[in-house]
């Protein structure tokens, strides 16, 4: 490892400066943390995050929006953290990602065809409607003086 490398590798950052980073609460990386996904050092009462652990904060954000369970995303990032072939890796991740694509385009297909009737609904109504007659005005109270 290079030595700009192994100084990369050893800064550390605080959960504060890592919710600042990401835009995310305090909050939302302790779950990350119970869900397995970050593992920080400590020292004393606080949380030390290493590179590694911003990368997989990184990481698990980009397959939250993408809209990956975090179970998913647990197993795609500790694929990752193997140093082996990375070959079996990138086609586990190319899997998930067609069935993740495959789940979504079947649900734009229904969300069209629900607008489609919801469409023809609104087409009934207002055809219904515009054949009702006028509704009669309600009468004219007493004329006060």
């Amino acid at each position: 490892m290079s030595a700009s490398a192994a100084a990369r590798e050893a800064k550390t950052f605080t959960i504060t400066e890592l919710a600042a980073e990401f835009d995310v609460t305090p909050r939302a990386i302790r779950f990350y943390e119970d869900v397995g996904l970050l593992a920080p050092a400590r020292q004393g009462r606080n949380r030390v995050y290493t590179q590694r652990d911003r990368t997989r904060l990184k990481l698990t954000l980009r397959g939250k929006r993408l809209g990956f369970a975090l179970q998913d995303i647990l197993q795609l990032v500790t694929m990752y953290d193997s140093e082996s072939d990375t070959a079996p890796q990138l086609q586990a991740f190319q899997v998930a990602l067609a069935a993740h694509r495959q789940n979504l385009e079947q649900q734009r297909e229904d969300i069209e065809i629900t607008l489609a009737e919801i469409t023809q609904h609104e087409q009934r109504c207002r055809s219904l409607l515009a054949r009702q007659p006028a509704a009669p005005k309600p009468p004219a109270g007493p004329k006060r003086r």
